[in-house]
């Protein structure tokens, strides 16, 4: 334990470098208005969006699995699970739409991928390899600004607005994202941890990151 608190410290204080975390984890281990992981990009247009990740909780209540924000809209690609039967809440552009009937068994591990494109609007979720229908969001607008994203929190307000009812407590590893809607191939490829094309704008292999609070790196066990 005082290793992971030297290590949190240490990534929290510094991070001026990519950070490989190959074999690691985020860990919340709490309900927090305050504690959150900052990725850092400096994109700053998006035409379109691909998002890959794994996670674990045991949460039934509503939680942010990821929120991105810039300045004029706060909701500019969220995914958020609510509280109703297996649910994810998707955003775009503060548009948005529910993917439903999905299944998240507590104290498993899931992945999920997110991609939505900007021109037609239409966004599509993977959980655990298996794809969901397509959905339209919002269409004839790239995100654009200065993005911030978020994991643990959703944000309210650029970079704020924190909810601790919201907030995500389990771990979170293997996220990577793209400014292109990736092909169901390299999906298969990402689920099956080879491979891949690593994403463009977060690589788990080389992170830009910031830990605000009580978040940990551990290791990943499968």
């Amino acid at each position: 334990m005082e290793k992971l608190l030297v290590v949190m410290m240490m990534l929290a204080s510094c991070c001026a470098g990519p950070t490989d975390l190959s074999g690691k984890v985020f860990v919340f281990p709490k309900e927090t208005s305050k504690d959150h992981v900052e990725l850092m990009t400096p994109n700053t247009i998006f035409h379109a969006v691909s998002l890959c990740l794994r996670f674990i909780t045991d949460l039934t209540r509503n939680y942010a699995l990821f929120s991105l924000s810039t300045p004029g809209i706060f909701n500019d690609f969220v995914l958020f699970k609510i509280n109703t039967d297996d649910v994810i809440r998707f955003h775009a552009r503060d548009g948005g739409t529910d993917f439903l009937s999905l299944s998240f068994p507590p104290n498993s591990w899931h992945t999920m991928c997110a991609t939505w494109n900007a021109e037609t609007g239409i966004a599509q979720l993977w959980v655990d390899g298996k794809p969901t229908v397509k959905r339209f969001v919002h269409s004839g607008q790239p995100i654009r600004g200065k993005a911030m994203a978020i994991l643990g929190q959703e944000q309210d307000s650029f970079g704020g607005g924190f909810d601790a009812s919201q907030s995500f407590i389990g771990m979170i590893s293997r996220l990577h994202m793209w400014d292109y809607v990736i092909s169901p191939e390299e999906i298969r490829r990402y689920e099956e941890g080879s491979n891949f094309t690593p994403g463009n704008v977060f690589d788990w292999r080389a992170l830009h990151f910031q830990i605000i609070g009580n978040i940990l790196v551990d290791d990943e066990v499968m």
